[in-house]
């Protein structure tokens, strides 16, 4: 009987160790956005949700934060030197990982792109164009490229922004060089797997990411002028799609739906959907949007609808309709912000000055919110996206972050 109690209540635990799942990248699992997890609140009391801690001292930066195998991994900016923090679950700092010299950009000084956790490995790429590969565990860099140098990478406007993804055995990254737009790079090594021969184009601020149609991967992504496909196996160019817009930002990481990527892109430029033909080789315009003007904030699709946040005259919380565009609502409460999702509930952080977090129900029936409050901690612009795991809320802003406990 005791055995049997044993067993059943490891059982429980294991089940619940299945539903907080952890977040090793950008936006979450899949790099979408939505965060795996169950068993969160609906509202949030006056004030907003208990905050479990606070750690100082990360270094400037708006990256986000990595969360996989009982650690947090953050990057940040000290003097002139790129550093990872590692740190517990309970929010107490074990090392720093030095990656060397970071961006001093004016507009943006400091790290930006988020650590990629790869078993005991971090990937992730200086805004000064330097991707690297640290050991997490021993603290020592394993590998480090300049894709200026190698691939011939022009750094953007306001420097490279790029959270680095890992397909494989491959690191896939953006230099923006003549024909070496994107680049994949061995994993363990550091040497050239393949880059996009015939096509060149100046690197965006976007992350790229991989969809599968009709059983074919895609690696999508935006770069300075166009929405982009490529094989992410050799390189290949299946198709372009031309969006210029005012500013080389492009940022959002595009979403498929059923034969269908979202794209986006800001500054008045708006977005709309492609329709991928059968054998995912060529695109055309489904339709086009200017009411969800998302410049750098990210969008979500839930169950076939689109949330996200404008920029300028249309920073409003909308929802649009994935399969057609259609306008179902927009929310003059919430303006310019970062958006996520977990376990039915949107999780709005505004910026660049307010720091207001909203708690959103995900419905294209109408706008409800459900708590709020300001993030205090920090100082700079609130720019960074949060991250959610193992109930908690993980919001950066300059060199603080804080947890905040939003299970039920």
């Amino acid at each position: 009987m005791k055995l049997t109690a044993m067993l059943a209540s490891m059982l429980l635990l294991a089940a619940g160790w299945a539903t907080a799942g952890d977040s090793p990248q950008f936006r979450g699992p899949a790099r979408d956005g939505k965060f795996d997890e169950e068993g969160l609140l609906k509202a949030w009391p006056e004030g907003g949700p208990a905050v479990a801690w606070i750690v100082k001292g990360i270094g400037a930066g708006y990256s986000s934060v990595s969360i996989s195998q009982g650690r947090i991994f953050v990057s940040g900016r000290e003097n002139e030197t790129g550093s990872v923090s590692v740190f517990n679950l309970e929010g107490v700092i074990e090392k720093k990982i030095a990656y060397g010299p970071e961006t001093l950009e004016k507009q943006a000084p400091g790290s930006r792109s988020t650590p990629t956790v790869d078993g005991n490995r971090l990937y992730l790429l200086s805004g000064l164009g330097t991707v690297c590969c640290l050991d997490w565990t021993t603290g020592k860099t394993v590998w480090a490229v300049d894709i200026v140098e190698r691939l011939g990478g022009i750094r953007p406007t306001w420097h490279f922004a790029e959270s680095l993804l890992i397909d494989g055995n491959r690191v896939i990254c953006t230099p923006g060089g003549k024909d070496a737009g994107l680049a994949a790079l061995d994993k363990r090594t550091g040497e050239t797997v393949w880059t996009t021969k015939g096509f060149s184009d100046k690197a965006s601020y976007c992350s790229p990411g991989i969809v599968t149609h009709n059983g074919r991967r895609i690696l999508t992504t935006a770069t300075s002028g166009n929405i982009v496909g490529v094989d992410p196996d050799t390189g290949a160019l299946l198709w372009t799609f031309a969006q210029k817009a005012p500013w080389d930002i492009h940022a959002v990481t595009p979403l498929y739906q059923s034969g269908l990527i979202y794209y986006v892109a800001g500054d008045k430029t708006g977005g709309g959907a492609l329709e991928l033909s059968p054998d995912g080789a060529a695109v055309t315009s489904k339709w086009t949007d200017k009411n969800l003007d998302c410049l750098h904030h990210g969008v979500v699709l839930v169950d076939g609808y689109l949330y996200g946040c404008g920029y300028n005259d249309n920073a409003k919380l909308t929802c649009l309709e994935m399969a057609t565009g259609k306008l179902m609502w927009q929310a003059k409460e919430i303006g310019e912000g970062v958006v996520i999702y977990a376990d039915g509930m949107l999780y709005v952080y505004e910026g660049p000055k307010s720091g207001v977090v909203s708690l959103v129900k995900a419905s294209p029936t109408g706008f409800e919110r459900t708590g709020t409050f300001a993030l205090k901690e920090g100082e700079g612009q609130h720019w960074a996206h949060p991250a959610i795991a193992n109930g908690r809320l993980y919001l950066r802003h300059g060199d603080s972050l804080v947890a905040y406990k939003i299970a039920q």
